[in-house]
């Protein structure tokens, strides 16, 4: 047993898109008796995630009880970030009985656990553990690199050769370091996905972990929260490809902001989108648009060329029509003017 006077945390962590802002508005819709807070990371400077969970906001987790770490990941900013925004939650009137953080897209878990045996902090909380979401269609198909085709290709040509790209790093980091894994969007995969991505993560899995299926999101707060797991006391089962001091970074990836002008209609931005990943190995997007005719703002999620879009708000008064979209890709794959010309920016001209 965890000692109860600690407060719990939950890490929340997962391959891009795969449902943690759903995870968490289902939490804080059914937190089952328990006043949450949360903590965003993202990578990029929009901040859509938070903006997203502060409107589903209600008294259990209220929207003053929703912080947001920008620009850097969690484990990478301790005691500029971190620590501040825990005891800031800590010291909420009443006070948070859990704090759930979703870790950006890309990040490590393990290193974020580290984070918690910092003195300011270690006496007064606790990991009550680690659940990691996989997209059960994209872990059955293998899409843990850009170009599936030619990894194959390659391993089919010298299988004694290591061809891990970084991004089944981070999936296999996840994985280790998980407590529970949530298989989302099973419907998507089909029988024969759900069971091929659950004998992938079994492979991946340095000991038995559950596997639950979870569609939209949905699942019993009694089942992730209360785990009292205390990760931060358990790191030596929960091996890392990035064990050595501090040994991980995301220059393998970035993210550029792109503002987008007033749209026709939503399909010229969703086969933008389906474009730039089929064609120039876009990982991620997300962001808002503006329509034209449309009262509304169009919220965009996108994980490769799987784009899902729905209008979430009207836009305030005064406020801007002004579309921007967030862009994450490996390194080599972030081309701004690419990128900027398949979503119909034109470039200023240099001066």
């Amino acid at each position: 047993m965890s000692d109860l006077s600690k407060l719990p945390v939950t890490v929340i962590t997962g391959f891009l898109g795969s449902g943690k802002t759903t995870l968490i508005t289902e939490l804080m819709k059914n937190p089952g008796g328990r006043r949450l807070a949360v903590v965003v990371n993202e990578f990029g400077d929009v901040g859509v995630d938070g903006e997203i969970l502060k409107g589903c906001a209600i008294p259990d987790c209220p929207a003053e009880n929703i912080m947001e770490l920008s620009n850097g990941c969690i484990c990478c900013t301790v005691a500029d970030d971190f620590i501040p925004t825990i005891e800031a939650l800590m010291a909420l009137e009443p006070r948070p009985d859990h704090i759930l953080i979703e870790t950006s897209g890309l990040a490590l878990p393990k290193p974020l656990l580290k984070a918690f045996d910092w003195p300011d902090i270690r006496s007064r909380i606790t990991v009550d553990g680690v659940i990691a979401l996989a997209d059960a269609e994209a872990v059955a198909a293998g899409r843990f690199a850009p170009d599936v085709a030619r990894v194959d290709a390659q391993r089919a040509a010298d299988d004694s050769l290591d061809h891990e790209t970084p991004l089944s790093e981070v999936f296999e980091d996840q994985i280790s370091c998980a407590d529970i894994v949530l298989l989302t969007k099973p419907d998507l995969a089909g029988l024969d996905g759900v069971a091929r991505a659950r004998e992938i993560i079994a492979a991946e899995a340095p000991r038995p972990i559950p596997v639950i299926e979870v569609a939209e999101g949905v699942v019993d707060a009694r089942v992730i929260l209360g785990l009292e797991a205390a990760a931060e006391d358990d790191m030596a089962a929960r091996p890392s490809h990035h064990d050595t001091p501090h040994d991980h970074d995301h220059d393998e990836f970035d993210s550029i902001a792109v503002e987008i002008p007033e749209l026709s209609e939503p399909a010229t931005l969703v086969r933008a989108i389906e474009g730039l990943a089929r064609d120039h190995n876009i990982l991620r997007v997300k962001g808002y648009a503006a329509v034209a005719g449309k009262p509304m703002r169009l919220l965009v999620q996108a994980v490769g060329a799987r784009v899902r879009h729905q209008f979430d708000r009207p836009w305030g008064a005064g406020e801007a029509r002004q579309g921007r979209l967030v862009v994450i890709a490996e390194h080599d794959d972030i081309r701004r003017d690419v990128i900027e010309a398949a979503l119909g920016v034109a470039r200023q001209p240099a001066e």
